[in-house]
């Protein structure tokens, strides 16, 4: 096909962060006086937005007080960056590759559940960020993955008709979000912690590197 733009998540797409924050979100409710483990929080943490992923931990332990989303993500930071002291280590490259090549050829955006300022750190880390046409984080789109207004959203900004994009998955949610978007998808199974279970996409792959870039989009 010929695409328009592409859209690409990022947290098990470009970068291989959830196993570290879902272990910092343990230890910052923790530190609240609250015990959970890890078991427990992952499978509120993949493929899914921050705020969606903010509110439910405050739900689950009443002893967080009330979410704050914007303000959680500052204090949470802080539990991250002594968790993950190898970041460069989480940098999918082989993802990276193959989003150097679509920037070449069409606008590039990051659609992801994650904080803005934390996707831009993120491109930067991987290398690309002067490659990026678009950064929409937590909050910049009306509804989390499965919702697909990130996906719409970033498509009307680019002005690139919905079937011309590309979205770039590797989550249940993100996949069915690019699906009902009316977007091509690439679903990216990496065989993550939590299984996935992905439907309508076009693409299917444990690797970036399985599709042959050059025929699939030149």
């Amino acid at each position: 096909m010929k695409a328009g733009a592409f859209l690409f998540d990022l947290d098990g797409t470009l970068v291989d962060t959830e196993a570290a924050w879902t272990r910092a979100i343990v230890e910052f409710v923790r530190s609240r006086g609250a015990e959970t483990m890890f078991e427990e929080i992952l499978p509120a943490v993949v493929g899914r937005n921050w705020i969606d992923i903010d509110e439910e931990i405050h739900r689950r332990f009443p002893v967080l007080g009330k979410a704050d989303p914007m303000r959680d993500a500052v204090e949470l930071r802080g539990f991250y960056d002594r968790i993950a002291t190898d970041p460069e280590s989480m940098v999918i490259g082989s993802s990276v590759e193959f989003f150097k090549k679509a920037s070449a050829l069409a606008p590039c955006a990051i659609v992801s559940g994650s904080p803005h300022d934390d996707v831009v750190a993120a491109a930067r880390l991987c290398g690309i960020e002067d490659r990026v046409a678009l950064v929409l984080g937590a909050g910049e789109y009306a509804a989390g993955k499965p919702s697909p207004s990130g996906y719409l959203k970033a498509a009307e900004l680019l002005s690139v008709p919905p079937r011309d994009c590309v979205v770039v998955e590797d989550s249940t949610v993100g996949v069915k979000a690019g699906v009902d978007a009316g977007m091509q998808v690439v679903a990216l199974d990496r065989a993550s912690l939590v299984k996935q279970t992905f439907e309508g996409q076009r693409w299917l792959v444990r690797d970036l590197s399985e599709i042959d870039f050059e025929k699939e989009f030149s």
